[in-house]
């Protein structure tokens, strides 16, 4: 058993960075493996997702800063150096000598020796360039690297300082403009809050609130959402929290909370969820139709679905059953649904603050490929729609070519389908077309498209 969490966070990151796995599953099994305190853990977890996030800029100080360019280093060293870097430059609870010291610590516990004074030097150095920097700027990303100078293009200089890929932040520039485009980056580059959302057939908003502030857990509720609750600060172990064991709530962001409500099931109805894992809408389906009807949850993979079933069952939901399979090849559903959700495999551009290494995931060739998707399983699932029904299309992306370029081409070539707006009791203001695009560091949530489709009688 391991119990210290820059060593935890190190192999970790070895791992990531050999296997190429995700950082958010490569982290639980490390965890798993370790005998960590709660605080011990925060801090590893905390130590995995920065590195990663902050991968570019902390590359970027390497190339600065040694002989030989980050990619040139010993893969060990690069990581070790990483996690220096990441707790002199963000982590401001953590002293820069402390940084060193463990960081030179690692290199020994690790069998690298002989680069103990290489790391130790390289880091000092860097500490000591920023003491005697006369720059001065109010923001905190941009400080990090006042004692050097950056690219002149907007897009290389922004993904260096707040390590994104150019593409993505070129993308962000020209859609947003400059000012949106950094306050979106701060937003990706934060660890993101926890939201509950509460089982109203098991409990109440109150209740499960008076319960979390008892066990003296700070919660917020979330205007516009009557049954959500942000929890702030710590909050230990998820399984632990109050009403875990009796269903009271699940963990859901505000933003996939609305393509629920979007959907607006009833009691009695025939309900598909087409690409159901993990089970977040599916169960708030069935909450808000009291769990009296039928729910159908698809998806491709037979270990995602059963996530979905631990989550009914733990809700103590009765009215959803799975199916495995692609969509693209299941028969048998033609016009059977009264409501259809396709939440559509997606680049997650809009959740980069969750996903620790979803901005080094993709590129526009990747995006492409995902449209073609989500394209081809929105024309499948079109057909499993009762005419005078609802499909809601909705992603977790905030990029076009998955969002409005899918829907006005099916719009275009399907003239028994329409957008309906949400109604004037939803909360959240559509854009002209009648779709919903949430943008994070303008809704403080998850950026989210969505919009609601209904098939013509005739």
């Amino acid at each position: 058993m391991n119990n210290n969490p820059r060593q935890v966070a190190f192999l970790a990151l070895r791992d990531i960075n050999r296997r190429g796995g995700l950082a958010d599953v490569i982290l639980e099994q490390w965890l798993r493996q370790s005998d960590l305190s709660d605080i011990n853990r925060r801090l590893t977890t905390e130590l995995v997702y920065g590195c990663v996030r902050r991968r570019r800029s902390l590359d970027t100080l390497i190339d600065y800063l040694a002989p030989k360019k980050s990619h040139q280093q010993h893969p060990d060293i690069r990581t070790i150096l990483h996690l220096g870097f990441y707790q002199i430059c963000y982590l401001n609870q953590i002293p820069n000598s402390a940084a060193v010291d463990t960081s030179v610590e690692l290199v020994k516990h690790n069998g690298l020796k002989h680069f103990s004074g290489f790391v130790n030097g390289i880091l000092r150095h860097y500490i000591r360039e920023r003491e005697n920097c006369q720059l001065e700027t109010n923001d905190f990303d941009h400080s990090i690297f006042t004692v050097f100078e950056l690219p002149k293009n907007p897009s290389e200089q922004l993904g260096i300082i707040y390590s994104f890929p150019n593409w993505l932040i070129q993308f962000w520039l020209e859609t947003l403009g400059l000012t949106e485009t950094e306050q979106l980056c701060h937003w990706f580059n934060q660890s993101p809050a926890l939201i509950l959302r509460v089982n109203p057939l098991k409990t109440t908003l109150e209740t499960v609130e008076s319960q979390l502030l008892e066990k003296g857990i700070s919660v917020d509720r979330i205007s516009g959402l009557p049954l959500g609750l942000k929890l702030t600060g710590s909050v230990g172990s998820i399984q632990h929290l109050p009403g875990y064991d009796q269903g009271w709530w699940s963990i859901q962001d505000s933003s996939a909370q609305w393509v629920s409500y979007l959907l607006d099931p009833k009691p009695g109805e025939v309900i598909i969820d087409a690409c159901a894992a993990p089970g977040g809408k599916t169960t708030h389906i069935a909450e808000l139709m009291q769990d009296q009807g039928k729910i159908i949850a698809f998806d491709l993979v037979k270990s995602r679905l059963k996530k979905v079933q631990q989550n009914f069952k733990r809700l103590q939901l009765n009215s959803i059953q799975t199916q495995w399979g692609d969509l693209r090849k299941i028969e048998g559903y033609f016009q059977s649904a009264d409501r259809l959700l396709l939440d559509a495999p997606c680049s997650g551009l809009g959740t980069l603050h969750r996903r620790a290494d979803g901005r080094w995931r993709h590129d526009p060739k990747n995006i492409q490929e995902l449209s073609q998707l989500q394209s081809e399983l929105l024309e499948i699932t079109q057909t499993w729609v009762k005419p005078g029904g609802c499909l809601v299309y909705s992603t977790c992306t905030l990029h076009p070519q998955e969002n409005e370029t899918i829907i006005n081409n099916f719009l275009s070539q399907h003239s028994n389908w329409k957008i309906q707006p949400p109604t004037e009791d939803f909360k959240l203001v559509p854009e002209p077309e009648g779709w919903i695009k949430i943008w994070p560091h303008r809704q403080k949530m998850d950026g989210f498209f969505m919009v609601k489709l209904i098939k013509k009688l005739t």
